[in-house]
Formats: C-alpha cells, structure tokens, sequence
C-alpha cells in the first residue's frame, strides 16, 4: 500500500519549447529531480549543417515527487499541467525511468544519426543540383557519399553528391525509432 510521503514519478505537461525552462524551475525552486531525455541531432539544411537539440517527448518531461507536492508543480514556470485522466494523475512506473535512463546515460544527451538508407527519397540542398528531389541509390559511409537517382530533362541519371549536401524528405521522429532501439 502507498503511503502519501512516497516518492514517484509523474509525468509533467510542459508549455511548447519549455521542456528545459520547466526543468531548471522544478530543480531550482521545488527541489525536485527531474528526468528530460533530449537527443542530439544534425540536420543538412540549404544553410548548411544545423546542430540542434531535441527533447524525445516534445512538451513532455518527468518528474520525481510526492503525492502531496503535486499542486505545486503545476505552477512552475514552463509546465502547462500534470498528465491525468479525469481526476487521476498516474505515477510512471520506476522501471520505466530507469530503462530510459540507461539509454541516456542519466542527463546525458543521445546523439541520433539522420540516417540515410537506399530507397530514401531527398532532396540536394547545395550545388549544382540545389533543389532537385532524388532517391537515394547507394550510401558510400566512407567516403561520405551518396549515389541519387535524379530527373534531370525527363531521364533518369545516377550522380553522386556528397552526404552533407542532402536533405532528407519527411523525416520525423518515427523514422528515428529504429536507430535508437539499436542503442
């Protein structure tokens, strides 16, 4: 049976882009740990590469506290609310924070590669080709190369770009599931 002073996990609705800003103040003001995975991530843009860092649940992070602090935590700056059913606001389950907690290393951040496989469709962010969609054919990773399949003038002509210069079409955080749970 739980008692009231028991220590769990909630998870806590943040405002958009406040992932981080709610965590200090939760840290800060309310003592409290705080659980925020965030991954590294490179994107080639037409401006070049772009380092950014992403939370892996937008809007959402988790936090450590007790039952009777919970009215508390709702007015901190940067969260929106507590994630409840109805009236029911349910812990998260220790082993679950713990499991995401070894893939990232406690606070550390995941570096998460914008992979490119054969069949990828992109498009050429620089060079003689800025513009073009292609499908990607062949990734050379040694030598930092890609093999595209372009239409240029209504045929189909194989070039090679290199890695940096490709944006890859539609990428979203379900494309980068499967180079995680490799982890």
């Amino acid at each position: 049976m739980s008692n009231k002073f028991d220590m769990a996990w909630y998870c806590a609705r943040t405002k958009p882009k406040h992932e981080h800003i709610a965590a200090a103040n939760l840290q800060q003001h309310l003592k409290l740990e705080v659980f925020n995975p965030r991954l590294k991530m490179e994107r080639v843009t037409r401006r070049g590469v772009v380092r950014r860092i992403e939370p892996l649940f937008p809007c959402y992070l988790f936090v450590r506290a007790f039952r009777h602090t919970l009215n508390e935590i709702r007015y901190v700056a940067g969260v929106s609310t507590l994630v409840h059913f109805g009236l029911e606001i349910p812990t998260v389950s220790d082993q679950i924070v713990e499991e995401l907690k070894q893939c990232f290393q406690g606070e550390e951040m995941l570096a998460v590669e914008n992979r490119i496989d054969p069949g990828t469709e992109v498009s050429v962010a620089n060079g003689a080709f800025q513009g073009f969609q292609a499908l990607v054919l062949r990734v050379m990773p040694a030598r930092q190369r890609v093999q595209i399949l372009l239409d240029i003038l209504g045929r189909q002509t194989l070039v090679e770009v290199d890695r940096r210069s490709i944006i890859v079409a539609n990428r979203n955080m379900v494309d980068l599931i499967p180079s995680m749970a490799a982890l």
